[in-house]
């Protein structure tokens, strides 16, 4: 298929990342790059439909369960799909078994689908990048891989400095701010061939330098509040996204929330 600028459908499957969190809106929910994206496409095309199945914290093997084959069926104009990284950030993690599952995911929507959009997930500048980068390499040569078998499009959020700024990073440290997510609806927008709005990979102004103190004081408050709770969930089998339903789990017309 020729790339094209004109999409009538969009779906969007995944976890966190593409449920939208930490774009946190006054009502209470996240709205996040895939929404950012939908809206964009729908003022192009009118009777826009668009859904979205990711639930915060799903590892690839849940996604492929539970989102895939729904995803499949709605034969999209496009679908995105960004997975594994929850599974490379475990502390044990098969990464054959997370390769074989995505290519599993990427087998049933290529077919199904005008465009499958695929990602290198970005990564925060600090120690947990460094930890986990081996993986995350794994992940994204095979992520590359399908693309050129199948296809698909990527978008590669991970080699752009920007997207590495703390500042782009809620104060989880793990999902990216309203800045974040809008960077990365611009980035897919123009893999998808829509003009450029602007330079998503421009970097943040320089920051001025912070204390010891008040760096130490912002690490300890993010253990108290976000580490701990994470790992006390990692050690019990828990998510965040137990119990929880997609946000749009139907291909429907967009409207643009009320403000």
């Amino acid at each position: 298929m020729e790339m094209s600028a004109h999409y009538t459908s969009f779906v969007a499957i995944g976890d966190s990342f593409t449920e939208g969190m930490s774009d946190l809106q006054p009502d209470g929910s996240y709205r996040g790059w895939a929404d950012l994206l939908a809206a964009r496409l729908a003022l192009r095309t009118e009777g826009f439909r668009y859904a979205n199945l990711a639930v915060r914290g799903k590892l690839i093997g849940q996604i492929v369960d539970e989102q895939v084959g729904p995803a499949a069926a709605m034969r999209a104009d496009v679908v995105t799909l960004v997975g594994g990284l929850n599974d490379a950030l475990r502390p044990k993690c098969d990464m054959a078994r997370v390769c074989g599952l995505l290519e599993e995911a990427v087998e049933q929507l290529a077919p199904t689908c005008g465009r499958l959009v695929l990602m290198h997930s970005p990564g925060r500048q600090g120690p947990v990048l460094t930890r986990f980068r081996p993986r995350m390499e794994v992940l994204f040569a095979h992520i590359d891989a399908l693309a050129a078998r199948h296809g698909a499009l990527v978008v590669d959020l991970y080699g752009s400095g920007a997207l590495g700024d703390p500042r782009l990073w809620d104060a989880d440290r793990l999902h990216l701010t309203t800045e974040g997510h809008r960077r990365v609806a611009e980035a897919v927008a123009q893999v998808l061939g829509l003009d450029p709005e602007d330079d998503w990979r421009t970097p943040l102004s320089s920051a001025p330098l912070t204390g010891w103190a008040v760096r130490r004081t912002a690490d300890l408050r993010f253990a108290r509040q976000h580490l701990g709770p994470w790992i006390g969930r990692r050690l019990t089998g828990r998510s965040s996204g137990d119990g929880r339903s997609a946000k749009r789990p139907d291909l429907l017309p967009y409207e643009p929330p009320r403000p």
